[in-house]
């Protein structure tokens, strides 16, 4: 997994020109971030991250790719857990309370290690680090790292190792590596076994019930991308990408349809994960939830929540079910995506359930789906005509056909050279005024869902947005303005008759979402306002000027 992270082969020595590459795992793909190697530092010593081997920096490296990918060091402070480890395995995570978990815990995390689970602890009870009579900090995030039926002198005894990241602190409590008497009573081949070191290194022992009793709650990452590793089973996954559309989407609830497979007639266990996307960067968190029917509800979230991503696991008995990714409140706009993830061995009934889930959310005609090509045809094209990357001067000549034999036929006369410029330019992450495949299937994902917007507030089919129509089009598009705002749009977007075209529409959308989003990567803080040096200001107002 580290591989995956930090790619080998990266040094100050051969090939070294001062920068790195790290990947994260973003929706559903691993995207590449580089850093230059200048780090923060104050005194000689380095501000953040650090190794105590002096020469040591791929993980203080690491962290400035984070921090880049997150919008600032700020963003990394005080963070989730689960959250971390899902962008750096694709995992699945899912935040649990130790009082709920099964009578029978040593079999439950057994389950999960088998299966290549990383599992977090804390204790939420106590000031930030503040350490209790037992070595215990809280709200601080511990690692359990196996779990072990040990014999000794009186019978068998279930044990936790529990790892503290820090290294510096551990459990002083029963079976604590330097106090714990209880280890009198196992065997010297036992402890060996367990590869037990009596020294403090932040990696200690403790018993199922002082576990229970020391900490609050778990965060699991279900991992299902270990073909490497023999030692475990982790979960096959297949994956979905949708949208919440207003006013389109049936309910806000886009479905897909679950086969079990008929053979063997046992319960099926699985992981259901409803992601939304680009909460942060939006400043948006939905209320978000997912339910599973048969014919009457099967299984459903006890609550809508507006974390990043909700959980459901269980098993069910072969069937067919309908599942429901939806939001609290009607006609919410957003982005998500839907992980189905099944034990090993059900690859063909996985594989339905995707083709299912594909098949049933394409059901409700959008109408970009009439306006604009399908995403396969455009792949075809960009292989055809643009190899590595496309330019300015091609999307607008592709999008000035695309709209001439289309049902927005008439608009392409509104669409400039500029328009397109702009597009590639704030989707362009290399500075080199061209995308490639993969920028330019999420400038086009941004283009569909816009386009399935400006159709539905078109109430008279003009190709054209009235002006009191664009604010509750901008909000169906996650943009909420005040009225000096859309003062400022009138002026600047709008024709002489105050309506605004379908490029034109685009324009404003991809301005405003780029302006909100350069915005948010100033506030690091998440606090509406931003502190800025005399360089920084003069760079923010050359892009508020250029918006």
């Amino acid at each position: 997994m580290l591989r995956k992270v930090v790619p080998p082969g990266q040094t100050f020595q051969d090939g070294y020109n001062g920068s790195f590459i790290f990947r994260f795992w973003q929706y559903g793909q691993w995207e590449d971030v580089r850093i230059d190697d200048l780090l923060p530092t104050y005194g000689n010593n380095l501000i953040y991250l650090s190794s105590p081997e002096k020469r040591e920096f791929w993980s203080s490296l690491l962290e400035k790719a984070y921090a880049k990918l997150k919008g600032g060091y700020r963003a990394l402070d005080m963070g989730f857990p689960h959250e971390a480890m899902v962008d750096m395995t694709g995992g699945v995570a899912e935040v649990l309370s130790v009082a709920v978990l099964p009578r029978e815990l040593p079999a439950f995390l057994a389950e999960l290690l088998a299966k290549g689970a990383l599992i977090n602890c804390a204790n939420t009870q106590g000031p930030v680090e503040y350490r209790n009579d037992l070595g215990i900090m809280f709200r601080h995030a511990y690692s359990l790292t196996a779990v072990e039926k040990v014999q000794t002198t009186y019978g068998p005894v279930d044990l936790v190792r529990i790892l503290n990241p820090w290294g510096n602190t551990e459990w002083l409590g029963p079976w604590s590596d330097r106090n714990g008497p209880e280890w009198n009573t196992v065997s010297a081949e036992e402890q060996k076994r367990l590869h037990r070191i009596q020294r403090e290194d932040g990696e200690f022992w403790m018993s199922v019930s002082d576990f229970r009793q020391n900490f609050e709650t778990m965060e699991v990452c279900h991992l299902a991308d270990l073909q490497n590793d023999a030692s475990v089973q982790p979960w096959s996954c297949a994956m979905h990408h949708g949208t919440w559309v207003p006013h389109i989407s049936a309910g806000g609830s886009p479905k897909g349809v679950e086969h079990g497979s008929p053979e063997p007639p046992t319960r099926c266990a699985f992981i259901l994960a409803l992601m939304q996307k680009f909460q942060r960067r939006r400043g948006i968190d939905l209320s978000i939830a997912l339910h599973i029917y048969p014919l009457r509800p099967a299984m459903s979230s006890s609550y809508y929540s507006s974390r990043r991503e909700v959980v459901l696991r269980g098993h069910l008995q072969p069937g067919r079910y309908v599942i429901i990714p939806s939001t609290a409140e009607p006609n919410q706009q957003g982005a998500f995506l839907l992980r189905v993830l099944t034990e090993q061995g059900h690859a063909a009934t996985i594989m339905k359930i995707l083709s299912d889930l594909i098949n049933f959310s394409q059901q409700p005609h959008y109408p970009h789906q009439a306006a604009l090509p399908s995403l396969k045809a455009m792949m075809q094209l960009f292989k055809k005509h643009c190899n590595k990357l496309i330019c300015t001067n091609f999307f607008f000549f592709f999008f000035y056909n695309v709209l001439l034999c289309s049902v927005l036929a008439g608009s392409e006369k509104n669409l400039a050279l500029e328009h397109c410029k702009s597009l590639v330019v704030l989707m362009d992450s290399q500075g080199i005024a061209q995308l490639t495949w993969s920028e330019f299937q999420a400038l086009w994902d941004k283009i569909r869902l816009w386009t399935d917007i400006f159709l539905v507030y078109d109430k008279n089919k003009t190709q054209r947005l009235e002006y009191k129509e664009v604010a509750p089009a901008l909000k169906a598009a996650g943009i909420v303005v005040d009225d000096l705002v859309m003062q400022l749009v009138g002026l600047r977007y709008t024709e002489s008759d105050m309506t605004i075209s379908y490029p034109g529409f685009l324009y404003l959308v991809m301005k405003l979402e780029s302006m909100i989003h350069k915005f948010h990567a100033y506030d690091m803080v998440g606090m509406g306002c931003i502190s800025l040096n005399y360089r920084q200001v003069r760079h923010s107002s050359r892009i508020y000027f250029y918006v």
